[in-house]
């Protein structure tokens, strides 16, 4: 199963379900409009750290909340954990192909600190870049995930009775969702702090690096804002320290773990950047949300149900 670079074009009836670890969300939407959402909290243990650890339970509690809200089986699903990695390669221009794949697959051989033959690969051209030497390179974004890992997390959704009709990266999503929004433009770290904290740092609406964060959090369960800070502030200097690498400008902060009071304040003061929460619907239309819901739940999902349209 391949995973997919999803491009925001709005498709019918798309849904996006996000397996947060600690909740299950669901969004359905046609064009730039919500027509449903749903959320849940899933039972303790069956997921950890972004991966499936019982999917026995996991593939009951998604029957149920299937049952209850009517989700149809088609749905588009979201990863995020220590078993992907994201990385950009460049290579001499070439047309789409064979060649042109084999060379890409040489290249995360070197750069993908997993064997390539108990993954998933899958990449995407994003651009061309004219060094300091004049010669033109083709710019790529590689994304591999283990391949037991993907595994587990279909087979535990097809015992619900559901049919994965794709898989995208939280991050990519995550991205999709926050760089449409106002100020979304330019180079940002985008960080979503649901039950695993990811982290991605995006230009435009380009992810060239994520990671999870293992975030260090206080007795209610919320990320303590300091160790937050300063495991956003060593990714900046991870991804710096790439060639070609353009300055990061912001911190945008979205998930339920954002709407913490003074969270954003207390990252900028640490990290030395502006950071602010993001509303992640704020730029669809939501009138078919009930207004108590917390958009905040949905973040993950919006991104995977709006790229289900490639």
């Amino acid at each position: 199963m391949a995973l997919g670079f999803s491009k925001n074009n709005g498709s019918q009836g798309s849904i996006g379900l996000d397996l947060d670890g600690g909740y299950v969300a669901a969004v359905e939407v046609e064009g730039r409009s919500i027509t449903r959402a749903f959320s849940a909290d899933l039972p303790a243990g069956v997921m950890a750290d972004g991966e499936v650890v019982d999917g026995l339970r996991l593939g009951q509690a998604l029957r149920e909340f299937a049952t209850e809200h009517g989700l149809s089986r088609n749905v588009r699903l979201g990863v995020g954990n220590q078993q992907i990695a994201v990385r950009p390669l460049e290579l001499p221009p070439m047309e789409a192909g064979p060649e042109r794949d084999a060379a890409v697959r040489f290249l995360a051989a070197d750069a993908i600190a997993m064997p390539l033959d108990e993954t998933v690969l899958d990449y995407q051209v994003v651009g061309e870049r004219t060094g300091s030497d004049g010669v033109t390179r083709t710019q790529v974004v590689v994304v591999a995930a283990r391949e037991s890992m993907v595994s587990g997390l279909t087979e535990a959704v097809r015992s619900a009775g559901l049919r994965p009709e794709g898989i995208d990266l939280n991050a990519f999503a995550l991205v999709r969702m926050l760089s449409s929004a106002p100020g979304g433009g330019g180079t940002h770290v985008y960080c979503h702090l649901g039950e695993l904290v990811n982290l991605a740092i995006a230009v435009d609406s380009t992810c060239l690096f994520t990671r999870p964060l293992a975030v260090v959090r206080d007795e209610s369960g919320a990320p303590v804002s300091h160790a937050l800070a300063e495991d956003i502030r060593l990714s900046i200097d991870f991804y710096m320290a790439q060639e070609a690498a353009t300055p990061v400008e912001s911190i945008l902060l979205s998930g339920p773990g954002a709407s913490r009071e003074g969270l954003a304040e207390e990252v900028s003061s640490v990290v030395g950047l502006p950071a602010r929460v993001v509303d992640p619907l704020e730029t669809l239309d939501t009138s078919a949300i009930d207004p108590h819901e917390n958009h905040f739940r949905y973040t993950v999902a919006a991104g995977l149900a709006i790229g289900a349209a490639s």
